[in-house]
């Protein structure tokens, strides 16, 4: 970088500030994308990979975000996910956690005996027909509260390795909005109080109605915001 700076303090102010700034953009992303993650049910891991007969990288991109977005909006389907090329062809897959309401899995779904040439061991796939004739292969995998803390940190680590944008479903919400009682507030905290630090079992409030002490099924009654 020296030769493109008048001096070396100038190069090395560039450098650092940058390197602070890609470090921040990541933090910021990573929290995000938990935020998002942690209001959502989540019920599949899914990878989808494209068959050099039916797609090239580009067409496999633009068809597959258009797929999944028909089916957000018309049949309630929810996804978390990044792009990823296998580390030694270097073949583009999707990785994603989704939500798939029961009743709206298109296709049929098939369990197929193959080769995990990383594992060296034979394993079973639960494939998809509609997927794998548009597309190429796709894998779903039923997630469970344990397997999705797993599937979380496979989508992170490639976010942190390729610096991949994440991909979200349309609408995806942040946070959840709730009125808020003093007795549930620990203590405000950050610059000027402006954040409040809240009892694990505080009371969600909407719109001064009592919809409950906070859980997974109360934040999804609440309304939510992005």
């Amino acid at each position: 970088m020296r030769p493109y700076f008048p001096d070396a303090k100038a190069a090395r102010l560039y450098v650092e500030t940058n390197t602070w700034r890609k470090t921040r953009n990541l933090i910021a992303r990573r929290v995000r994308m938990t935020r998002k993650i942690n209001l959502q049910t989540f019920n599949y891991f899914v990878t989808f990979t494209y068959n050099s007969e039916l797609h090239t990288e580009e067409s496999f991109r633009k068809k597959l975000k258009n797929c999944l977005s028909h089916f957000c909006t018309r049949k309630g389907w929810k996804y978390v996910g990044v792009w990823e090329r296998s580390p030694e062809k270097k073949r583009l897959h999707f990785h994603g956690i989704f939500y798939i309401p029961e009743g709206t899995m298109p296709g049929r779904m098939l369990d197929m005996e193959d080769y995990n040439f990383r594992t060296r061991r034979r394993q079973v796939t639960h494939q998809n027909t509609y997927f794998n004739e548009r597309f190429g292969r796709s894998d779903f995998e039923p997630l469970d509260v344990r397997s999705l803390g797993s599937a979380i940190a496979y989508i992170v680590k490639y976010l942190e390795k390729t610096g991949e944008k994440i991909v979200y479903s349309k609408g995806l919400p942040q946070y959840f909005i709730s009125d808020v009682m003093d007795e549930d507030v620990v203590c405000p905290f950050v610059l000027e109080d402006k954040k409040l630090l809240l009892y694990d079992d505080f009371l969600c409030w909407d719109e001064g109605v009592l919809v409950g002490t906070v859980s997974k099924e109360v934040i999804s009654r609440m309304p939510k915001a992005t």
